[in-house]
This record gives structure tokens, sequence and C-alpha cells, in this order.
């Protein structure tokens, strides 16, 4: 078994049938025992813990890691919080980012808007020309009935893109007043 760091001075222990013993270097029949080490003078220098089993002591670096994850988590939050107060310094800040951020979705969602009025023009298009095979749309031209199909296509397509950009939406407004909360507390307390 590896002994323990030595430091020089007394080391001394009850040992497990209530015995103090003292010795010049660590005690064997203290290892799973806390042993002081004392001075010259008498006065307790150190306290040497127990030795740790292998368990144990894989145990002691999981928790350790664990603390460390922990206090990094508190740092990073810490440090995202300052970035955050740093950048919405005041409530207008803040309402100025969110309708930037909400105005970029409505220009997105316009232009699909626009997109879905030339597909709807388009489509009366090829209704009027559907007419003649109305009474048998199989006899139709199969150009235009790839026309009919690419347009339907492009209008459930352009349908997915607005409810995207209204889900988008919800979730920008979702993230600025989790903000919002965030920075009010951290307007009121001083740095």
């Amino acid at each position: 078994m590896a002994q323990p760091r030595t430091e020089a001075g007394i080391y001394s222990c009850t040992d497990s049938q209530g015995r103090r013993i003292t010795a010049d270097r660590p005690i064997a029949a203290c290892l799973d025992r806390e042993q002081r080490v004392y001075g010259p003078s008498g006065v307790e220098r150190a306290r040497v813990g127990p030795t740790l089993t292998e368990v144990e002591r894989e145990a002691l670096a999981a928790q350790r890691r664990q603390q460390q994850l922990a206090e990094q988590r508190a740092r990073e939050e810490e440090r995202r919080l300052r970035a955050l107060v740093y950048r919405y310094p005041d409530k207008a800040a803040h309402d100025t980012e969110r309708a930037a951020a909400i105005a970029q979705i409505d220009d997105l969602a316009a232009l699909a808007q626009r997109r879905v009025a030339d597909l709807r023009t388009e489509r009366r298009k090829l209704d009027a020309e559907m007419e003649f095979y109305a009474k048998d749309p199989a006899r139709a031209p199969a150009a235009l009935r790839r026309q009919v199909a690419q347009n339907d296509d492009a209008m459930a397509e352009q349908a997915r893109y607005l409810a995207a950009q209204e889900q988008e939406k919800r979730r920008i407004h979702q993230r600025f007043d989790a903000e919002l909360a965030q920075l009010r507390a951290l307007w009121t307390t001083p740095p």
C-alpha cells in the first residue's frame, strides 16, 4: 500500500482499540482515521485525513468534478447575466431590440404573403384553363395538370413557411419576455 505524503513532525492518533499512538512518521495502524501532525514545539500543524480506498477516492473525485461543474455553470450564468445587462442597460433598449427582431420576421412574412398572392393569381389563370376540362379533368394536358400540382405544392409550402414564421415570432416574444423578467431583477439591484 502506498504511503501518504509525509511531513516532518510528530504524528499522533487514537487507534481502533482506543490507544493513543505517537510516532515520527505516519502511523500504519491509523491509516483508516485522522492523524494529527505536531511541530517540534508541540503545536498542531496539520491534520492528515484517513487513507481512502479506491472506491472512496473515485467517489470523492466524482463529487469534486460535480462541484467544479456546478461552479463553472454558476460562473457562466453570472457572465451571461452581466452581458445581458450590458447589452440592455434599460427597458427602452430591450424594447427596441424586440421590435427589430419582430420587424425582421414580419418582413419575411410579408414577402411570403406577396408570394401567396402571386400564386393565387396564377391559380385563377390555371383554373380558367381547367374549365374546359371540368367534365373530365384527366383529359387536361399533362403540362397543365403539372402546373396545377406545382401551384398546390407551392401554396402548401408558403402556408408551412408562414406558420413557421408565426412560431418564430412567438418564440422571440417568449425569449424577450424571459429576458425582461431577468433584467427587471438585475436593473433594480445595484452592481
